[in-house]
């Protein structure tokens, strides 16, 4: 059962991203569809999964100024665990592969994300910098998963440094979404996913920090999600 439900709701994301690209043709590479698609696909991906979401500290992501979000990755499904979480004006990053897929790609590049060839990594490094701007200019925030590939559980992993030098040239506070350990493990005779708990950090600021203070800050923040993602209720 628990097969079946994971089947229907990534069959269920293709179907929403059809639908969804009405809205992102109506208003193309608009950030907030981004916010839009989030919550609708991962409010009928629990629903489907029977996930519950605890989740904690809603109140420290900041709404009303361009924020850098960090979170850490641990599954494909974390697109139902975390994706009606994004603030206002949020665009995410993602391998350029993702423009392949069927729908998905398409409404991803059409919500103004931003794709990354890791193969090129003068090319990243610029398109970071770039996104910087958009922060201050277009008042966007960014959402990124600074590990830059998924970790299937086993804690974190070194992060990647580009989504802080971000924050300090556009001197936005770091928001840290920590999600629990998981996996697909099932309960019960209806096959429900475990349940799977978010917690949001309060806001480091970087004003006033340069490229010299970004290797403290990674450590900083990393030691700061292992700490919540350590104390967190694992699923079992």
């Amino acid at each position: 059962m628990g097969v079946l439900r994971a089947v229907l709701a990534w069959l269920l994301v293709p179907v929403i991203c059809v639908a969804g690209l009405v809205v992102y043709l109506a208003k193309p590479f608009n950030p907030n569809n981004n916010c839009w698609l989030g919550r609708v696909l991962a409010r009928s991906g629990r629903w489907i999964l029977g996930m519950e979401r605890p989740l904690v500290g809603l109140q420290n992501m900041p709404r009303d100024r361009p924020i850098v979000v960090i979170a850490n990755h641990q599954h494909n499904d974390d697109l139902f665990v975390m994706g009606d979480l994004l603030p206002p004006r949020t665009v995410t990053v993602g391998k350029s592969a993702l423009a392949w897929l069927p729908f998905f790609g398409q409404v991803f590049w059409l919500g103004g994300n931003i794709m990354i060839n890791r193969a090129k990594s003068g090319r990243a490094v610029a398109v970071m910098q770039a996104t910087s701007n958009a922060i201050t200019r277009d008042r966007k925030s960014l959402w990124v998963f600074p590990e830059g590939t998924r970790s299937h559980g086993r804690g974190l992993q070194p992060f990647k440094k580009g989504a802080f030098y971000v924050a300090v040239a556009a001197e936005a506070p770091i928001t840290m979404v920590c999600a629990s350990p998981y996996d697909s493990r099932t309960s019960g005779l209806l096959g429900r996913r475990q349940p799977v708990t978010v917690q949001i950090l309060p806001p480091v600021e970087t004003a006033g920090l340069t490229n010299a203070d970004i290797p403290d800050l990674v450590e900083r923040c990393r030691n700061q999600m292992q700490q919540a993602v350590n104390a967190l209720p694992a699923a079992e």
